[in-house]
């Protein structure tokens, strides 16, 4: 059976016990799609506005179904250099529509061959890692993320 989800759900039961549902970042971000949860219960959502990780999309058969983002395969790079070298990068990234997102220190981009290409050119190092990467967040220091959220768009 499906099970429809207009909105995640608004005030989850913490009691209940979490069947978690592991869905790629690309499908997070849409607004229409289906997925199924390994007990092999269905669910098609046609939602307003894309869910966040974490989210409660519906609570049924004494269970609370919790969307998980899969980590994919990113790339850290340390923006412990100049200010005006970090903006150059920031700005490289964008010119270039790639997805990013910072934590203190590092810039985080999907390992793309773009991405990797466009590092190579500017001669920077960076690590790789398999990563929940959320696009758009951004921190500055010991301050917390930032996210321009999905009305951000250029």
């Amino acid at each position: 059976m499906l099970t429809l989800v207009p909105a995640a759900v608004t005030d989850p039961d913490p009691a209940l016990p979490v069947q978690e549902i592991v869905v790629e970042r690309r499908d997070l971000a849409r607004r229409r799609w289906r997925v199924a949860a390994s007990d092999g219960h269905e669910f098609g959502f046609e939602l307003a506005r894309p869910l966040q990780p974490g989210d409660t999309i519906a609570q049924s058969g004494g269970k609370r179904y919790v969307l998980r983002q899969r980590p994919e395969p990113v790339l850290f790079v340390s923006l412990e250099l100049a200010a005006s070298a970090a903006a150059g990068l920031g700005w490289a990234f964008g010119n270039m529509h790639l997805e990013a997102s910072t934590e203190p220190g590092r810039l985080i981009v999907a390992d793309t061959p773009a991405a990797r290409q466009l590092l190579a050119r500017l001669g920077l190092a960076f690590t790789t890692e398999t990563h929940v990467f959320r696009p758009g967040r951004f921190a500055r220091g010991a301050l917390p993320a930032h996210e321009l959220g999905p009305s951000h768009q250029h």
